[in-house]
């Protein structure tokens, strides 16, 4: 099963995904803390969002592409749930 929940902040795409976390023991992908861990971790991709989210401005499809991409990468292909995306696709 692979879902992506999407919606605004506070919709409550975290809280559904974790409920799906818990009856099917799904994986749970949230861009934003995958972006916040890019910027943490300092890589290129991640210091490039920091500048943009400090100017308060929403990070581009491609940053954001770019991040998941790599994460998934590192992930089983199967059971890929993510919440957050904002309809981007690689």
């Amino acid at each position: 099963m692979r879902l992506v929940l999407l919606g605004p902040p506070g919709a409550g795409k975290g809280t559904q995904a974790q409920r799906l976390v818990t009856k099917h023991g799904l994986l749970q992908l949230s861009t934003g803390d995958m972006l916040r861990a890019a910027v943490e971790a300092g890589t290129p991709v991640g210091l490039r969002a920091k500048e943009m989210m400090a100017r308060g401005e929403l990070v581009p499809d491609e940053v954001v592409v770019a991040i998941v991409s790599r994460c998934a990468q590192r992930l089983h292909p199967r059971r890929l749930p993510a919440h957050g995306a904002a309809g981007a696709r690689p």
